[in-house]
């Protein structure tokens, strides 16, 4: 997928976003969004609300499935392993999604936007400098990579304490686009110029 494909004019995003978590800073509330490449990871109920099984749950559940059988089959099916650790993204198993990333990126590792996928399943996994070891791995192949820029400036601020780390991740996807935006429609510009003049106090 080309860099102009993976986003839209304006924004740090692809269509899809995964919103992980909110912060509250010295500066005001500020979202803090970690964006997948590919998933859309929505509001997917493992059960209906009446307690039975969700139909759109009860599907993935067979594609899960079928994927695994199909990986049992042809262990190098690069295409499988991929969607299986979109699934398993989406359905937020992300211990298997990261083993289904990596055999699927140890078949074909020249694909930025599953590395950036499996630096967000890092992340959720509970181990984020991995992750940022991750997006670093992206942006040596891609260094404009704007959503591998965007997540690394959010875990090293918000899971790793490390201020002038997301700063500069930023500051750099602001260099390949100054008009990048949040999910929530705010200048990418505006935060960091507000944490540059109210830095959080550690």
């Amino acid at each position: 997928m080309s860099s102009d494909s993976q986003k839209r004019k304006g924004y740090v995003k692809t269509e899809n976003v995964i919103l992980l978590f909110f912060v509250a800073l010295a500066v005001g509330f500020v979202g803090g969004v970690v964006f997948s490449a590919y998933r859309a990871v929505g509001n997917l109920p493992m059960g209906a609300a009446d307690g039975g099984v969700n139909p759109m749950a009860a599907q993935q559940r067979a594609m899960i499935e079928s994927l695994v059988a199909q990986t049992e089959t042809d262990p190098t099916d690069v295409s499988a392993w991929t969607q299986l650790g979109h699934l398993y993204f989406d359905s937020g198993e992300p211990e298997k999604a990261i083993a289904a990333y990596e055999r699927s990126l140890a078949l074909d590792a020249d694909r930025p936007d599953v590395w950036t996928d499996l630096g967000v399943m890092y992340r959720r996994g509970g181990d984020p400098r991995k992750a940022v070891e991750t997006f670093d791995r992206v942006l040596a192949m891609e260094g404009d990579h704007e959503i591998a820029l965007y997540n690394k400036g959010v875990v090293l601020m918000h899971d790793l304490n490390d201020l002038d780390g997301a700063l500069s991740a930023w500051e750099q996807l602001l260099a390949a686009n100054p008009d990048a935006r949040t999910p929530s429609g705010d200048a990418l510009r505006d935060i960091v110029a507000q944490i540059r003049r109210n830095p959080r106090t550690n």
